[in-house]
């Protein structure tokens, strides 16, 4: 297995954590549980602008949001990625429907698997960004675009899980 394949399976593993999430009402997917400022479905959202914003930064195609964006109904709030939201901002992402939130995450993370599918071991190299120290290369970037939407599913995960025990 290659560097391409693993970041492959990689990018879906969000995906079926997402899918694997217990069905949720709309008050569960908008509930902040323990006061947190972030609710299930900013969680699931967050992953899906993350990944689209960031892949369609590398790629310079045009973000899969713009095929939601009228389906999410969130207006100017639903076009931020959620990065230094303050929680007034967070508590602006209400979505209603679970099924949405896990097909964009799923078809961002899926536009990103088919984006690495294309590249080369010297694509993943190449570095992108010399604003950090040490410079970051395209494969660096694309690990922590997967880990973030891991991160945020995983997240969310736990919040439905507690939320579906306290019932």
């Amino acid at each position: 297995m290659n560097s391409i394949e693993i970041l492959t399976d990689f990018a879906h593993r969000p995906v079926d954590a997402a899918n694997n999430l217990p069905a949720l009402s709309a008050d569960q997917l908008n509930a902040h549980p323990g006061g947190h400022p972030n609710s299930i479905a900013w969680l699931l959202w967050h992953s899906g602008r993350e990944v689209d914003v960031q892949l369609s930064d590398l790629t310079g195609d045009e973000q899969v949001w713009i095929k939601f964006r009228d389906r999410f109904e969130l207006g100017e709030p639903g076009d931020a990625v959620g990065l230094g939201h303050t929680p007034e901002q967070a508590a602006e992402i209400k979505v209603d429907d679970q099924q949405l939130l896990i097909d964009y995450v799923e078809a961002t993370l899926s536009a990103l698997g088919r984006y690495v599918g294309k590249l080369s071991e010297t694509d993943l190299g190449e570095i992108i960004d010399e604003n950090w120290t040490p410079p970051v290369t395209r494969g660096v970037r694309l690990a922590s675009i997967i880990d973030d939407a891991a991160v945020h599913v995983g997240q969310a995960a736990y919040a439905a899980g507690a939320l579906n025990h306290s019932h």
